[in-house]
């Protein structure tokens, strides 16, 4: 994960979001005085926030945790994906 300062972000800021998107790297910008924040790619973001979503109920997360543990055993079936 790359740091960067704010000054440095607002000076390659289309560069910094372009690091974001195409090299799958999360950008850390700092600021003087205040708490540092996060650049991350939105598809990204929308993948941590439906783990976290999944993860919240104890009983679902054991659930998956346990077929995870399953499939890496060698259960499980593997299928074709149908395409529409």
């Amino acid at each position: 994960m790359k740091t960067i300062s704010f000054s440095q972000s607002r000076a390659e800021y289309a560069k910094t979001l372009d690091t974001v998107i195409n090299d799958r790297e999360e950008v850390i910008v700092t600021r003087s005085g205040h708490d540092p924040v996060v650049i991350v790619a939105l598809d990204e973001y929308e993948s941590l926030k439906e783990t976290a979503y999944l993860l919240k109920s104890p009983a679902n997360a054991r659930r998956l945790f346990d077929a995870m543990e399953r499939m890496e055993r060698g259960g499980g079936i593997e299928r074709d994906l149908i395409e529409e």
